[in-house]
């Protein structure tokens, strides 16, 4: 049986675990990322990347590596599902906000995982690796995985999604269903595609769907609706699932519609839509004494403002923040001076601390944001007549000074001098 010591472990290797491993490096801290499967998975294909993650990208110094990779977006056009007629159009490429003129793009997740994987010193990925409990060991905590490994740790940090164990051992509760469900898909194409750099949504008859270029060639699409108990059934059945949406699709402009049609079955992936009720948050704990949560562990959200990816980007960068001013060289000479367990104890409480500050930085922005998007959804997949006359006619730009206000948001550099 394994046995090992880390003074940082953070479980699962997704966009949140990764990027924190990789602001920790960037300050000098070694920490330890724990993958249940023999790769780093990327589910979901691609994800909107606000200017709020860019800045978040650029204090990790990868965010010039996916700027060259993918196509900048130059607005965001809506539809009517109902009459097939553009309902608004908002522009991306000139609007500015408090910190700087905005920038949206739609990345392929794999290239982000790759990007982060490949600024990370070798081995500090350990692969299949699956977390099955959590113990309390004086001032650390170990962690006993599947195949009898135990790892002691100064710092416990969860990135393992919406059923976390560690967001299970902090007393959070298990997520949520919205009610909701998606259908997401991408198709990789041989030649270049022809749409323009823009986003092109459409909403009506309770449905929300959009088609958004990634680079010359990969097109993401995604389809959200309110499922019957039998339209559940169809998640498993990739063939009937598609023939569904693109029944559902029949007014959508057929130019974007066909990159649906032409989809292989092997690249649609059907979930239900789960978020984590806020409330939860106000009052739940994000960390605890030296463990914490961080992406979808800590706030997952319904999509509809294409915020989750970004949001997790921003929680690697004041979560590293804050464990470097533990870490750092100085700090950590600085409580060498004493013996034993004095030394333990002050080092634990520096952990505290800064966990805490990390919480209390991050848990009223996620909540707007988990809130903000759960309403957002329903406004834009609303069946009501009186409702989608209000979207279609008067909400767009309302809804669009949302989407920029979330936004524009600086979560700062890694280093606080």
């Amino acid at each position: 049986m394994e046995s090992r010591v880390e003074d940082i472990v953070i479980v699962g290797a997704g966009i949140a675990g990764l990027a924190t491993s990789l602001g920790l490096h960037r300050l000098g801290v070694r920490s330890l990322v724990l993958e249940s499967s023999n790769t780093v998975r990327a589910s979901g294909f691609a994800l909107t990347i606000w200017t709020n993650a860019w800045k978040a990208l650029d204090a990790l110094g990868i965010g010039d590596i996916l700027r060259q990779q993918h196509l900048q977006l130059r607005g965001i056009f809506t539809t009517s599902l109902i009459t097939g007629e553009q309902t608004s159009s908002t522009a991306l490429e000139n609007a500015t906000g408090k910190h700087g003129t905005h920038e949206v793009r739609c990345i392929r997740r794999q290239s982000l995982l790759e990007a982060l994987v490949n600024e990370l010193p070798s081995g500090t990925i350990r692969y299949s690796s699956k977390v099955v409990a959590i113990e309390q060991f004086g001032f650390s905590k170990l962690i006993h995985l599947a195949d009898g490994t135990i790892i002691k740790t100064k710092v416990l940090i969860g990135c393992d999604g919406v059923n976390s164990i560690v967001a299970k051992w902090l007393g959070l509760n298990k997520v949520a269903f919205s009610g909701r469900s998606a259908v997401r898909g991408c198709i990789m194409l041989k030649n270049c595609h022809t749409l323009e750099p823009k986003f092109m949504q459409s909403f009506g008859k309770g449905l929300r769907t959009g088609v958004i270029p990634c680079d010359d060639k990969a097109v993401y699409w995604f389809f959200t609706w309110t499922p019957t108990e039998q339209e559940k059934k169809l998640e498993e059945n990739p063939a009937k699932m598609k023939e569904f949406v693109l029944q559902k699709l029949e007014n959508m402009p057929s130019d974007v519609r066909a990159f649906i049609e032409n989809t292989d079955l092997d690249h649609f992936l059907s979930s239900p839509l789960r978020y984590r009720h806020p409330w939860e948050l106000v009052v739940g704990n994000i960390s605890k004494s030296n463990v914490c949560v961080a992406g979808d562990a800590f706030h997952p959200m319904t999509p509809d403002l294409g915020q989750g990816g970004c949001c997790a980007l921003e929680d690697a960068v004041v979560l590293s923040r804050c464990l470097g001013e533990v870490f750092a060289a100085k700090s950590v000479r600085d409580i060498e001076k004493k013996n034993g367990e004095e030394e333990e104890k002050e080092q634990y409480k520096r952990i505290e601390a800064s966990l805490k500050k990390y919480a209390d930085e991050r848990r009223w922005r996620c909540i707007n944001i988990i809130s903000t998007a759960f309403v957002m959804g329903i406004i834009q997949q609303s069946e009501s007549k009186v409702v989608s006359f209000f979207r279609d006619k008067f909400l767009a730009a309302f809804l669009a000074g949302i989407l920029f206000k979330i936004a524009d948001f600086d979560c700062g550099k890694l280093s606080s001098s």
